[in-house]
């Protein structure tokens, strides 16, 4: 054990990252040696940033919550603190059954665990952070909560209401930023297309984009998790006319049959949904488009499986993942319905959309050979040079495996002739510009 040193670790999504950065930074203020999910735990202090979305990610934040406290009973560690979304949700029952963790932390009252700790947060430094990604891009969180209401979704119970940031802070913090050296930023929020409809009264995501992209030394912005109700179209000529703009979003369907889309309260029918892809797609020509869709939802019938395998067929999504319902406690759902799909069902239904989707990713690469792309190179492997065209979100989507023939810089970008392709991933060399 390592006196004055804190190791967080953290599970779920980007959004949760980012609230560990900035406990992170809060921390090294305080004057503590800090660490970000290290190979090998052992900071006087841990503290467990939990994900609570669906059964999976709460079962991996238990099991890593068990971990630690073994550690601390071993006396490997001293204190053990978790906060997030999984104690928003749970924390009675947690403190129930957990009496190793010292103290637990919702979503947004995680600045009191400093508090406790006899530290002071500093409020100056509240738009900074750590950054636990590679030095040239961060993800960059517009909003918190959710105002929708989909069936299946937990998400509204551990955050809340919808809550804008302002435009001013979120501007103040790219231009930290930039000055730390990061180019390419990754816009998140649970839905990024209400943005401003709280605080501004009008769908505000046109403006705040154009905004970020007139900003100097932003190379590449990314829009993450749109919601397809409410899209606001003026998104897309800025997408179209701006080269740091990637033209890729990641807009989240879930499924296309009507009764499905009833069920689980998406306020859109099949037949908007295909024309909003359409319009996406016709207004800015090569964007590639990442959903997430979802299989066994309650009353999930053959036909309205059909409906989807026959949706990412024609769709041809570029980038796509699927995950199999799960019955929620406070949900809508688990309230109104009965969760009726064998798990076995729900299984065979994901590989059939997975099985479809890895050939049509085969494809739509295999089109991308003899092609020259602009790559940020994140890393440097033994074999390769690892990098991302604007059509690829970090940890998620395909990456660009560039030959070592030439010394390339991480953090740079290189145009990239694409020689060969598979399922997963490109293969190239740099060309000279």
């Amino acid at each position: 054990m390592r006196k004055n040193k804190v190791d967080i670790i953290t599970l779920g999504c980007s959004k949760n990252l980012v609230d560990s950065e900035q406990l992170l930074r809060q921390f090294a203020a305080n004057g503590y040696r800090i660490a970000h999910d290290p190979a090998k735990v052992n900071g006087e202090i841990v503290v467990v940033n939990t994900c609570g979305f669906i059964g999976e990610a709460q079962e991996e934040s238990i099991r890593m919550i068990l971990e630690i406290g073994e550690a601390k009973r071993q006396g490997r560690i001293s204190q053990l603190y978790v906060m997030g979304c999984l104690p928003e949700r749970f924390a009675k029952e947690m403190q129930a059954e957990l009496p190793e963790v010292d103290r637990f932390y919702g979503k947004f009252n995680w600045k009191e665990l400093l508090k406790d700790l006899g530290k002071s947060y500093h409020h100056d430094l509240a738009s900074e952070r750590v950054l636990t990604t590679p030095a040239h891009y961060a993800y960059l969180k517009i909003a918190e909560g959710c105002n929708r209401s989909c069936s299946y979704c937990s998400i509204p119970l551990m955050t809340g209401p919808y809550r804008s940031r302002a435009m001013e802070d979120i501007a103040h913090e790219v231009r930290s930023l930039t000055r730390q050296g990061v180019r390419e930023f990754q816009l998140i929020a649970q839905d990024l297309t209400y943005y401003g409809l709280d605080r501004y009264k009008r769908l505000a995501l046109p403006e705040l984009l154009t905004r970020l992209s007139d900003m100097p030394d932003v190379e590449w912005i990314r829009l993450h998790y749109a919601y397809p109700s409410l899209f606001p179209y003026d998104l897309l000529p800025i997408m179209r006319e701006r080269p740091n703009v990637c033209k890729y979003i990641d807009i989240a369907l879930q499924h296309i049959s009507n009764a499905m889309l009833k069920r689980m309260r998406r306020n859109i029918t099949r037949e908007e949904t295909y024309q909003l892809l359409e319009r996406i797609r016709t207004e800015v020509p090569g964007i590639h488009l990442r959903t997430t869709l979802m299989v066994g939802h309650p009353g999930e019938t053959e036909k309205d499986f059909g409906e989807l395998v026959d949706f990412i067929k024609k769709i041809r999504f570029e980038r796509m993942g699927a995950f199999t319902y799960s019955h929620e406690e406070g949900t809508y759902s688990y309230t109104c319905y009965k969760d009726d799909i064998p798990s076995a069902i729900k299984q065979e239904r994901l590989d059939t959309l997975m099985g479809i989707q890895e050939k049509i990713s085969e494809e739509i690469n295999a089109g991308k050979k003899g092609k020259v792309l602009k790559v940020i190179i994140d890393r440097e492997e033994d074999e390769f040079y690892i990098g991302r065209t604007e059509f690829d979100s970090p940890e998620v989507d395909p990456e660009v495996l560039v030959s070592k023939e030439k010394p390339l810089v991480p953090g740079c970008f290189y145009n990239i002739r694409i020689d060969k392709t598979d399922i997963f991933d490109l293969y190239g060399q740099p060309i000279k510009s």
